[in-house]
């Protein structure tokens, strides 16, 4: 065998290959591997031209795989005014004040990454309130989860919509009892109104914003990239720097359908994606779909009225022939369906489809996924495994601080339920295949806290089943299971010869931290495609 390019020694390898689960040593050529195993073996592939890494008895495990990223939608986010654990009208005044300062051009400023909780006693945010804020420019504060968000009176009076707008379904201008709008937007048809009016930014910017996007994954050991969003032009985007080879990180990239799309789309879209284009870092084929809401907000779609606001239990996005005719089309054109499904209504309707495709089509190795699955009934349960569905979840969504451990989230469940809430363990233990992710800009992509708050999950009320993950488990749901949901474990989420050369040294030895250490980890090699893409 010709000599390595590189080799990586004195490491805690875990390899995620179960007939090798451990190594101390690991060896690259090109843009793969070439040998993973005792120190000794390895090195005998060291030539005069190998460099060579200490790996210092820290963990060297596959690269991470964020299997829930907006990579556009978070790019963009990165111009915006950052108000992730902002608490209080004072605190955001100062974040409005000096971003206006730093740019006397907006004409319309927008807020990012707000929590719920920004006022106290569950107090919701009304224009009044950003009045206070910001009197005179047009002022949006998008929730952190993207499904809500707040604005003044003067970008209401921009966009025409102070005596309120009719909007499609599962969506509002929220009104008060004054008969104007609350300042209050649900849901992306009512919060567009007016983030549509902003200045479109410059491919330039795009791509800058892009860039600087995946710079900061590769800074937390990710490699690659499940997309949530997804169309013609935003595709062209990533294939620009794919093609410059400026493009440091793997991407799976679905289309976005929309409720009032024709069906033709799936194939004249997200079927023309899947053909136009296919190199090692960017591919298509997948369909993505909103189902629902959130829970924060009413508009999760649930089988029963919500315990706080029982005068709604909010509204799926399609129908329930709606879906089906769309999951029948998308599983004969051989694509992965994903899916948004937080409410047991959303999830069971979604599960609905992939059956009604199933039986449709035959059975086959479909791979469809369900995003997030906040709240699942029992009675669904088994048809994860029944149906070959991946539960793609995102550990740090259930325990970010803004929500206060879940509060008023939880306010909105019965308790007798709450162990139906982010289960993971018990889909685990069902024989359904679990998948991790961030759901950035949502949350910080920083995978290292979804590798705390797997492990530390505690249960909401005493004596209900423990849904904390094993620390191998969670690196095998951001390394090989997330692999396989995007249809790739045979070329990546192992480190094993012949695997694509992608790869993250961490700080520490994983297996030697204790769980309250876990979220101060940090990546100081990350290797994707065989090259250095970051080095603390």
């Amino acid at each position: 065998m010709s000599e390595a390019d590189l080799i990586i020694t004195n490491a805690r390898v875990f390899t995620a290959d179960p007939n090798q689960p451990r190594a101390q040593a690991i060896a690259l050529k090109g843009k793969r591997i070439v040998a993973v195993g005792k120190e000794s073996e390895v090195l005998s592939l060291r030539g005069s031209a190998t460099k060579m890494i200490d790996g210092r008895a820290k963990t060297l495990m596959p690269g991470i795989i964020d299997s829930h990223f907006h990579l556009y939608w978070g790019a963009l986010n990165l111009a915006n005014i950052q108000l992730e654990g902002i608490r209080g009208l004072d605190a955001i005044k100062h974040e409005v004040e000096a971003f206006k300062k730093a740019h006397p051009e907006k004409q319309i400023l927008r807020g990012s990454s707000l929590g719920y909780d920004v006022l106290p006693h569950n107090e919701r945010l009304t224009r009044q309130h950003l009045d206070q804020i910001e009197p005179d420019i047009p002022l949006i504060l998008v929730a952190f989860d993207f499904h809500n968000a707040w604005a003044n009176t003067a970008a209401l009076n921009l966009a025409g919509i102070l005596h309120g707008a009719d909007t499609p379904s599962n969506s509002e201008v929220v009104m008060a009892e004054d008969g104007l709008a609350s300042g209050e937007l649900r849901e992306f048809e009512a919060i567009s109104l007016i983030t549509d009016l902003m200045p479109k930014p410059s491919e330039a910017e795009e791509l800058g914003l892009v860039k600087k996007a995946i710079g900061l994954a590769n800074s937390y050991g990710i490699t690659s990239l499940h997309n949530m969003n997804g169309d013609r032009e935003e595709f062209a985007l990533y294939q620009k720097l794919d093609q410059a080879n400026d493009f440091p990180i793997r991407l799976y990239y679905p289309f976005r359908m929309y409720p009032d799309m024709p069906l033709s789309v799936i194939e004249n879209e997200a079927v023309y994606l899947r053909e136009s284009y296919r190199s090692p870092k960017l591919k298509a084929g997948a369909l993505k779909l909103f189902m629902d809401g959130v829970i924060d907000s009413f508009t999760g779609f649930m089988l029963e009225p919500y315990v706080n606001n029982p005068a709604t239990r909010g509204e799926g996005i399609y129908g329930e022939q709606q879906f089906k005719d769309i999951a029948v089309q998308a599983d004969k054109q051989g694509l992965q369906i994903t899916v948004h499904a937080i409410g047991d209504a959303a999830i069971r309707r979604t599960l609905n489809g992939y059956e009604a495709a199933q039986k449709a089509n035959g059975k086959r190795d479909s791979r469809h996924r369900i995003e997030h699955i906040e709240f699942l009934h029992p009675d669904d349960l088994p048809r994860f495994k029944e149906l070959g569905v991946i539960a793609s979840m995102q550990p740090y969504h259930c325990s970010r601080p803004e929500k206060n451990y879940l509060l008023p989230y939880l306010d909105c469940l019965p308790k007798d339920r709450y162990q139906d809430s982010f289960p993971w363990e018990i889909l685990r233990q069902s024989g359904a295949h679990l998948a991790f992710g961030s759901d950035w800009p949502v949350v910080s992509m920083n995978p290292f806290y979804g590798f705390a708050w797997a492990v530390n999950r505690e249960p909401w009320l005493t004596g209900l089943p423990g849904q904390a993950q094993s620390l191998e488990n969670t690196l095998l749901g951001y390394t090989r299971d997330a692999a396989y949901t995007e249809f790739a474990e045979n070329e990546k989420g192992q480190l094993k010869e012949g695997m694509l050369a992608d790869m993250v040294l961490l700080s520490e030895d994983v297996f030697e931290l204790s769980s309250a250490e876990l979220e101060h980890l940090s990546a100081v090699l990350t290797i994707c495609d065989g090259e250095i893409v970051y080095e603390a």
